[in-house]
This record gives structure tokens, C-alpha cells and sequence, in this order.
């Protein structure tokens, strides 16, 4: 598969994510071309503030090949990680990352800080922005409109 086509699965993933009213971000782990986790945003209905769609994307990858270190994988998410994202990514070895939207306000692969610039660091991720960022921007940027239209109107009927 394809760049795009693992993009396109962490879309769908994305789509869960809003269906339960979870900002929709979603990822997947890929290694020798195979998607071996999956995730999506649920920190608020999981009442967790580590349950980012990257964080449940490894952790699935993780069980599933029972090691924590994802040594040869690859992570495809819609948004670009935060910090404490980027930090799980560096210390799961995880050798390449694709993301699709920046995060201007939190992004932490250049947008606002790149914690994998730093040379000190013992493990390098490849990265990647860019991959399907309108259709992911996109998402995001409906749902949050979404949400200000319903908040508005909530307002309005007080």
C-alpha cells in the first residue's frame, strides 16, 4: 500500500473518533507493509489524558507484537503529534512518521517545536507532514465549526 492509502485508513479511524463526538484524529502502525495498530482519539469518553489516537495506535501495535519497542514501524495520523505524542513515538523506536494536518498550535514535529530535531537524542525519527493535509485539515476544521455552530445555538436558546 501506499502512503496515501495507510493516510486514507487513518481517516476512516478519524470518522470513529467524531462518530462518538472525540476530536477526529486518527493512526495507524505499519510494519513490512501491514497495518498492525490502530487508534483514534477517545480521551474524553475513556476519561484519559494520554488516550490520543497515536498513543492507542501503539499501544494496539505494541500488544499486538508483544514488545513496546516498534523498531522498523511506521505511524500514519491525520494531525500532527503533540509532545507528549512525539515523545512515545521516539521512545517506541518507531522509525518513520506520516502525518497529514499541521498543528499550529500544538504540533510538536515543527509547527510549533520539533522534538525530533534535537541530535542529543538516542533514536531519529523520520519525518513526514503533509500527506492528505487539506483532506485532513478539513475534517478537523468542519468538526470544530460543527461544534461552534451547536454551542451557539445552546447559547441562543438560554
Amino acid at each position: 500500500m501506499t502512503d496515501t492509502e495507510y493516510m486514507q485508513h487513518a481517516l476512516h479511524l478519524a470518522d470513529q473518533a467524531q462518530a462518538v463526538d472525540e476530536v477526529p484524529v486518527g493512526a495507524v502502525v505499519v510494519k513490512d507493509g501491514e497495518i498492525i495498530g490502530r487508534g483514534f482519539n477517545s480521551p474524553i469518553s475513556h476519561h484519559d489524558p494520554s488516550a490520543h489516537a497515536e498513543m492507542r495506535a501503539l499501544r494496539d501495535a505494541a500488544k499486538r507484537i508483544g514488545n513496546y519497542r516498534l523498531v522498523d514501524c511506521e505511524l500514519f495520523v491525520t494531525l500532527e503529534p503533540c509532545l507528549m505524542c512525539a515523545g512515545a513515538i521516539m521512545h517506541a523506536r518507531v522509525a518513520r512518521l506520516v502525518y497529514g494536518a499541521s498543528d499550529l498550535k500544538t504540533g510538536a514535529c515543527g509547527s510549533v517545536l520539533d522534538a525530533f530535531a534535537y541530535p542529543s537524542l538516542n533514536h531519529h525519527t523520520v519525518v513526514s507532514g503533509g500527506i492528505m493535509a487539506e483532506e485532513c485539515g478539513d475534517k478537523l476544521s468542519r468538526f470544530f465549526a460543527l461544534r461552534r455552530a451547536q454551542k451557539k445555538h445552546n447559547e441562543n436558546q438560554d
